[in-house]
Protein backbone atom coordinates (compact mmCIF):
# COMPACT_ATOMS: atom_id res chain seq x y z
CA UNK A 1 0.00 0.00 0.00
CA UNK A 2 1.47 3.59 -0.87
CA UNK A 3 2.57 5.61 1.81
CA UNK A 4 0.99 9.20 2.15
CA UNK A 5 2.69 12.38 2.13
CA UNK A 6 2.40 12.80 5.94
CA UNK A 7 3.72 9.26 6.40
CA UNK A 8 6.64 9.61 4.19
CA UNK A 9 7.66 13.00 6.07
CA UNK A 10 7.63 10.79 9.15
CA UNK A 11 9.04 7.83 7.82
CA UNK A 12 12.01 10.35 6.12
CA UNK A 13 12.95 12.06 9.57
CA UNK A 14 12.80 8.80 11.51
CA UNK A 15 14.85 7.32 9.11
CA UNK A 16 17.54 10.07 9.96
CA UNK A 17 16.83 9.64 13.44
CA UNK A 18 15.75 13.16 13.65
CA UNK A 19 13.23 15.15 16.46
CA UNK A 20 11.09 17.59 15.04
CA UNK A 21 13.30 20.31 16.84
CA UNK A 22 16.61 18.83 14.88
CA UNK A 23 14.70 19.18 11.78
CA UNK A 24 13.40 22.62 12.11
CA UNK A 25 17.17 23.72 13.20
CA UNK A 26 18.61 22.22 9.83
CA UNK A 27 15.92 23.04 7.59
CA UNK A 28 14.95 26.12 8.47
CA UNK A 29 10.90 25.67 8.98
CA UNK A 30 9.34 26.08 11.91
CA UNK A 31 8.80 22.47 14.48
CA UNK A 32 4.95 23.41 14.50
CA UNK A 33 4.74 23.42 10.71
CA UNK A 34 6.87 20.17 10.50
CA UNK A 35 4.56 18.45 13.22
CA UNK A 36 1.17 19.64 11.37
CA UNK A 37 2.92 18.41 7.85
CA UNK A 38 2.96 14.98 9.61
CA UNK A 39 -0.44 15.49 10.77
CA UNK A 40 -3.45 12.92 8.85
CA UNK A 41 -5.74 15.47 9.09
CA UNK A 42 -3.12 18.21 7.23
CA UNK A 43 -4.35 19.34 3.59
CA UNK A 44 -1.53 21.69 2.60
CA UNK A 45 2.17 22.31 2.33
CA UNK A 46 3.78 24.92 0.46
CA UNK A 47 5.71 24.71 -2.75
CA UNK A 48 8.78 26.38 -0.72
CA UNK A 49 8.58 23.80 2.00
CA UNK A 50 7.90 21.07 -0.42
CA UNK A 51 11.24 21.63 -2.54
CA UNK A 52 13.49 22.66 0.68
CA UNK A 53 12.39 18.96 2.21
CA UNK A 54 13.16 17.65 -0.89
CA UNK A 55 16.84 18.89 -1.22
CA UNK A 56 17.03 17.88 2.61
CA UNK A 57 16.37 14.44 2.09
CA UNK A 58 17.74 13.83 -1.25
CA UNK A 59 14.22 13.02 -3.04
CA UNK A 60 11.95 14.06 -5.42
CA UNK A 61 9.31 16.22 -4.99
CA UNK A 62 7.28 13.77 -6.55
CA UNK A 63 7.60 11.01 -4.07
CA UNK A 64 6.69 13.30 -0.75
CA UNK A 65 3.28 14.38 -2.90
CA UNK A 66 3.05 10.46 -2.79
CA UNK A 67 2.91 10.75 -6.53
CA UNK A 68 5.48 8.33 -7.16
CA UNK A 69 7.28 5.47 -5.67
CA UNK A 70 11.06 6.63 -7.17
CA UNK A 71 12.86 8.57 -4.48
CA UNK A 72 16.17 9.56 -6.81
CA UNK A 73 15.19 8.62 -10.31
CA UNK A 74 12.33 10.59 -11.75
CA UNK A 75 13.58 9.97 -15.36
CA UNK A 76 14.62 6.52 -15.59
CA UNK A 77 13.84 4.74 -18.74
CA UNK A 78 11.97 1.55 -19.00
CA UNK A 79 14.14 0.39 -21.67
CA UNK A 80 17.37 0.88 -18.85
CA UNK A 81 15.50 -1.46 -16.67
CA UNK A 82 14.83 -4.01 -19.53
CA UNK A 83 11.77 -5.24 -18.26
CA UNK A 84 9.23 -7.72 -20.00
CA UNK A 85 6.01 -6.13 -21.04
CA UNK A 86 4.06 -8.83 -18.49
CA UNK A 87 6.01 -7.39 -15.99
CA UNK A 88 5.00 -3.45 -16.67
CA UNK A 89 1.74 -4.83 -16.86
CA UNK A 90 1.63 -6.71 -13.87
CA UNK A 91 3.49 -3.69 -12.02
CA UNK A 92 0.92 -1.30 -13.48
CA UNK A 93 -1.87 -3.40 -12.64
CA UNK A 94 -1.13 -2.31 -8.90
CA UNK A 95 -2.17 -6.00 -8.20
CA UNK A 96 0.52 -6.55 -6.14
CA UNK A 97 2.55 -4.16 -3.38
CA UNK A 98 5.80 -2.66 -5.47
CA UNK A 99 6.63 -1.14 -2.94
CA UNK A 100 7.34 -4.45 -0.83
CA UNK A 101 8.47 -6.22 -4.52
CA UNK A 102 11.32 -3.19 -4.16
CA UNK A 103 12.15 -4.33 -0.76
CA UNK A 104 12.42 -7.59 -1.56
CA UNK A 105 14.44 -7.25 -4.71
CA UNK A 106 16.60 -4.69 -3.16
CA UNK A 107 18.08 -6.61 0.14
CA UNK A 108 21.25 -7.83 0.23
CA UNK A 109 21.15 -11.40 -0.33
CA UNK A 110 18.30 -11.41 -3.40
CA UNK A 111 21.26 -11.87 -5.58
CA UNK A 112 21.54 -15.42 -3.82
CA UNK A 113 18.63 -16.52 -3.79
CA UNK A 114 17.74 -15.34 -7.53
CA UNK A 115 21.08 -17.46 -8.13
CA UNK A 116 19.85 -20.69 -6.78
CA UNK A 117 16.99 -20.22 -8.67
CA UNK A 118 18.61 -20.01 -11.65
CA UNK A 119 20.89 -22.86 -11.45
CA UNK A 120 17.69 -25.15 -10.61
CA UNK A 121 15.42 -23.68 -13.06
CA UNK A 122 18.29 -23.49 -15.72
CA UNK A 123 19.44 -27.23 -14.63
CA UNK A 124 22.86 -25.86 -14.37
CA UNK A 125 23.71 -28.48 -11.61
CA UNK A 126 22.04 -31.26 -13.47
CA UNK A 127 24.91 -33.19 -14.94
CA UNK A 128 26.77 -32.65 -11.16
CA UNK A 129 24.21 -33.70 -9.43
CA UNK A 130 23.90 -36.79 -12.20
CA UNK A 131 27.58 -37.60 -11.63
CA UNK A 132 27.38 -37.70 -8.05
CA UNK A 133 24.62 -40.12 -7.76
CA UNK A 134 26.34 -42.72 -10.26
CA UNK A 135 29.73 -42.73 -8.07
CA UNK A 136 27.22 -43.51 -5.21
CA UNK A 137 25.71 -46.18 -7.21
CA UNK A 138 28.78 -47.15 -8.31
CA UNK A 139 30.61 -47.21 -4.98
CA UNK A 140 27.43 -49.08 -3.18
CA UNK A 141 27.62 -51.86 -5.84
CA UNK A 142 30.82 -52.80 -5.49
CA UNK A 143 30.57 -53.10 -1.33
CA UNK A 144 27.24 -55.01 -2.09
CA UNK A 145 29.49 -57.50 -4.12
CA UNK A 146 32.09 -57.35 -2.07
CA UNK A 147 30.55 -58.00 1.18
CA UNK A 148 27.30 -59.17 0.73
CA UNK A 149 25.30 -56.95 3.85
CA UNK A 150 22.11 -58.04 4.69
CA UNK A 151 19.07 -55.04 3.99
CA UNK A 152 19.35 -53.87 7.63
CA UNK A 153 23.43 -52.65 7.37
CA UNK A 154 24.24 -49.47 8.02
CA UNK A 155 26.51 -48.68 5.63
CA UNK A 156 24.24 -49.99 2.77
CA UNK A 157 21.30 -48.25 4.22
CA UNK A 158 24.00 -45.10 4.05
CA UNK A 159 25.29 -45.22 0.44
CA UNK A 160 21.33 -45.85 -0.32
CA UNK A 161 20.23 -42.78 1.53
CA UNK A 162 23.80 -40.43 0.18
CA UNK A 163 21.37 -39.90 -3.06
CA UNK A 164 20.57 -36.42 -3.61
CA UNK A 165 17.77 -35.25 -5.19
CA UNK A 166 18.11 -32.40 -7.18
CA UNK A 167 14.30 -30.91 -6.23
CA UNK A 168 14.86 -31.26 -2.52
CA UNK A 169 18.56 -29.89 -2.42
CA UNK A 170 17.58 -26.69 -4.23
CA UNK A 171 14.18 -25.83 -2.81
CA UNK A 172 16.17 -26.15 0.70
CA UNK A 173 18.54 -23.87 -0.63
CA UNK A 174 15.83 -21.63 -1.74
CA UNK A 175 13.60 -21.66 1.24
CA UNK A 176 16.60 -21.01 3.44
CA UNK A 177 17.34 -17.92 1.36
CA UNK A 178 13.85 -16.63 1.54
CA UNK A 179 13.56 -17.30 5.25
CA UNK A 180 16.63 -14.82 6.30
CA UNK A 181 15.24 -12.31 3.65
CA UNK A 182 11.85 -12.37 5.11
CA UNK A 183 12.89 -12.12 8.57
CA UNK A 184 14.81 -9.11 8.07
CA UNK A 185 11.87 -7.91 6.31
CA UNK A 186 9.58 -8.00 8.67
CA UNK A 187 11.88 -6.08 11.50
CA UNK A 188 12.37 -3.56 9.40
CA UNK A 189 8.84 -2.67 8.86
CA UNK A 190 8.38 -3.16 12.84
CA UNK A 191 6.98 0.34 14.15
CA UNK A 192 6.41 1.53 10.56
CA UNK A 193 3.64 3.85 9.72
CA UNK A 194 2.23 1.03 7.41
CA UNK A 195 3.06 -2.34 9.60
CA UNK A 196 0.69 -3.88 11.92
CA UNK A 197 0.27 -1.93 15.48
CA UNK A 198 2.41 -3.38 18.26
CA UNK A 199 -0.55 -3.47 20.82
CA UNK A 200 -3.98 -5.48 20.66
CA UNK A 201 -7.07 -3.56 20.46
CA UNK A 202 -7.86 -4.90 24.16
CA UNK A 203 -4.53 -2.68 25.15
CA UNK A 204 -5.16 -0.01 23.44
CA UNK A 205 -8.77 -0.04 25.14
CA UNK A 206 -6.93 -0.51 28.70
CA UNK A 207 -4.75 2.32 27.54
CA UNK A 208 -8.08 4.45 26.69
CA UNK A 209 -9.65 4.13 29.77
CA UNK A 210 -7.18 4.68 31.75
CA UNK A 211 -6.76 7.99 30.29
CA UNK A 212 -10.53 8.84 30.32
CA UNK A 213 -10.51 7.89 34.03
CA UNK A 214 -8.95 11.26 34.58
CA UNK A 215 -10.79 12.93 32.09
CA UNK A 216 -13.09 15.98 33.95
CA UNK A 217 -16.94 15.76 32.16
CA UNK A 218 -19.63 13.63 32.22
CA UNK A 219 -20.18 10.05 32.29
CA UNK A 220 -21.79 10.46 28.82
CA UNK A 221 -18.95 12.69 27.81
CA UNK A 222 -16.46 10.36 29.05
CA UNK A 223 -18.41 7.37 27.06
CA UNK A 224 -17.92 9.86 23.80
CA UNK A 225 -13.97 10.31 24.64
CA UNK A 226 -14.17 6.13 24.74
CA UNK A 227 -15.59 6.17 21.39
CA UNK A 228 -13.39 8.98 19.18
CA UNK A 229 -10.26 7.32 21.42
CA UNK A 230 -11.42 4.07 19.34
CA UNK A 231 -12.56 5.21 16.08
CA UNK A 232 -9.26 7.49 15.95
CA UNK A 233 -11.46 10.47 15.72
CA UNK A 234 -9.57 13.98 17.62
CA UNK A 235 -11.73 14.77 20.60
CA UNK A 236 -10.52 18.13 21.00
CA UNK A 237 -11.03 19.23 17.24
CA UNK A 238 -14.81 18.26 17.67
CA UNK A 239 -16.93 21.30 17.14
CA UNK A 240 -19.38 21.33 20.69
CA UNK A 241 -22.74 20.78 18.19
CA UNK A 242 -20.54 18.07 16.50
CA UNK A 243 -20.13 16.51 20.40
CA UNK A 244 -23.44 17.57 21.42
CA UNK A 245 -24.71 15.35 17.96
CA UNK A 246 -22.94 12.40 19.13
CA UNK A 247 -23.95 12.25 22.45
CA UNK A 248 -27.66 12.51 21.31
CA UNK A 249 -27.23 9.53 19.37
CA UNK A 250 -25.47 8.02 22.48
CA UNK A 251 -28.21 8.04 24.16
CA UNK A 252 -30.57 6.51 21.87
CA UNK A 253 -28.40 3.18 22.81
CA UNK A 254 -29.78 0.60 25.16
CA UNK A 255 -26.39 -0.22 27.18
CA UNK A 256 -26.20 3.99 28.08
CA UNK A 257 -29.47 4.18 29.46
CA UNK A 258 -28.80 1.33 31.48
CA UNK A 259 -25.54 2.21 32.49
CA UNK A 260 -26.70 6.10 33.63
CA UNK A 261 -29.13 5.06 35.50
CA UNK A 262 -27.45 2.28 37.28
CA UNK A 263 -24.95 5.01 38.48
CA UNK A 264 -27.79 7.59 39.44
CA UNK A 265 -29.05 4.87 42.00
CA UNK A 266 -25.70 4.63 43.36
CA UNK A 267 -25.78 8.56 44.14
CA UNK A 268 -28.69 8.03 46.12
Amino acid sequence: MALSMQERLKDLRVERRLTLEQLAEQTGLSKSALGSYESDDYKDISHQAINRLADFYGVTTDYLLARTETKSHPNASLADLCLSDDMIDLLKSKQIDTALLCELATHPDFAKLLADIQIYVEGIASMQIQNLNAWVDVARAEIMEKYQPDEHDKTAYLLQSAHVDEGDYFSSRVHKDMDSILEDLRKAHVGRSDGAPKSTVAEELKRDLEEVVNFEGSYTEQLLLVFCKQTKLRYNKLLEEEKQWLIRIMQKSELIKSAVSKRGKGRK
